[in-house]
């Protein structure tokens, strides 16, 4: 019989300061080391503030974009209500306000679309909860509105038309996977990503679907697909697999496909691909970023690549006055330069939800920005509104939320309007 006597023996500990194999990663939050990054502060030139009565869809296709709505400094709140069920551990609200007709849209965690008035009443709710199905079954949606329709993808797999005014159903339309997308809606058509993997396009008159067009399936991705845009003669969707592809509008026909190539080594989270900074254009130019530590310019006539960031993008970036601003991977809010890519300055917004984590643990939603009453503003799920100054990131003011948000901010009639992780809309003038 043998023994195995070294099995016994007490394990030798070598002194000396530990570093770790894996760049890019530390100790304490994930952001880059002082040195490499030259925070600059650099002149921008932003357009006027513009008084817009509505905010009707996603920003990321131009004409839907108010360059710089009018608002002061340092809002504040006049009113809260609630519109339905908050976060919890199995369902998210995923779909940011809209303002239109007279009326604040909102979708909540489940399926309930409230329409509320300009002074925080509840006009009209409408349950989309299918009644084969159970709450907490499906979560996650967007909406859009046109032409005093509202339409509204949820993840239970439709997209149902209602009226805006009273919020009755006009026609749904069974997706054949989950809606948790934003849809986009132009000349006749809505255009939204279904499932992570297909984008659609369906006739706004009857809900039937005009064409369709498949990605590469992904099974590493986040709730709730970006919302297409329109790029000149195509639309662009934006995939779970990090693929854009552009398809002309009235045939689907594909134009080009791209990548949003490249991700943080070290970082856990560069696995999941999906494209998280939803498509947004900006003249000839579309920018698109991940959770995985990219963010690239795409030519929108070829699909060619123009540059790629080490920044990603949890949200639509922002382009104005030769800028493109994003709040990234890495709990930050970003400024790039739109014709090279390179960092100007960053600024750090909340990260670990406790102040010394031992291990990874969750973090903060951060939600933006949006370029209104010439500051930057990020809506952050610690409880504050945040505004910055474009020209060198300096914090201009802090407005508190109650609930923190959960949404990111639109702005509209002089308000700034906002959903919580309570399921509350905030409005703050």
């Amino acid at each position: 019989m043998l023994t195995l006597s070294a099995c016994g023996e007490k394990e030798v500990i070598l002194p000396g300061e530990r570093e770790t194999i894996r760049p890019g990663v530390q100790d304490g939050p994930l952001t880059p080391k002082p040195d490499e990054i030259d925070n600059v502060s650099r002149a921008i030139s932003v357009p006027g503030q513009v008084g817009n009565a509505s905010w009707q869809q996603a920003i990321g296709t131009q004409s839907n974009r108010v360059s710089n709505a009018r608002l002061r400094v340092a809002p504040q709140p006049v009113w809260s209500t609630s519109i339905g069920s908050g976060d919890g551990r199995r369902v998210r609200i995923t779909a940011d306000p809209v303002v239109a007709g007279g009326l604040i849209y909102t979708l909540d965690s489940g399926a309930l679309v409230s329409g509320v008035t300009p002074s925080g009443q509840v006009a009209w709710q409408t349950d989309l909860i299918p009644a084969t199905d159970k709450e907490e079954q499906g979560t996650g949606g967007g909406i859009a509105y046109d032409n005093g329709t509202l339409y509204v993808s949820s993840g239970y797999g439709r997209l149902t038309a209602l009226d805006a005014k009273t919020g009755a159903i006009r026609w749904q339309q069974k997706l054949g996977a989950t809606g948790s997308g934003t849809p986009l809606v132009d000349g006749g058509l809505i255009y939204l990503v279904a499932g992570d993997d297909t984008g659609m396009a369906i006739r706004t008159s009857d809900g039937r679907i005009a064409w369709e067009i498949k990605a590469v399936p992904s099974v590493a991705n986040v709730l709730g697909a970006p919302a297409p845009v329109i790029a000149g003669p195509y639309v662009v969707f934006g995939f779970g697999s990090g693929e854009l592809i552009a398809a002309f509008r009235k045939g689907g026909t594909q134009r080009w496909s791209a990548t949003v190539a490249g991700k943080r080594i070290g970082s856990a989270s560069s696995r999941i691909g999906d494209i998280t900074g939803s498509p947004v254009v900006s003249g000839s130019t579309l920018y698109a970023g991940n959770r995985s530590g990219r963010t690239a310019a795409i030519d929108i006539n070829s699909g060619a690549v123009r540059w790629t960031a080490r920044q990603g993008a949890m949200s639509p970036v922002w382009p104005v006055g030769g800028s493109v601003f994003a709040v990234t991977d890495l709990n930050q809010l970003a400024r790039l330069d739109a014709n090279s890519g390179d960092t100007i300055w960053v600024r750090d917004l909340p990260a670990n939800v406790k102040e010394r984590p031992k291990k990874r643990g969750p973090v903060y939603g951060n939600y933006g920005p949006v370029l209104a009453g010439g500051r930057l503003v990020v809506a952050s799920g610690d409880g504050f509104l945040r505004f910055y100054a474009p020209d060198n990131g300096a914090l201009v003011a802090t407005v508190p939320i109650e609930g923190g948000a959960t949404t990111g901010p639109v702005v509209a009639g002089n308000t700034l309007y906002v959903v919580s992780a309570d399921g509350k809309l905030h409005a703050f003038r």
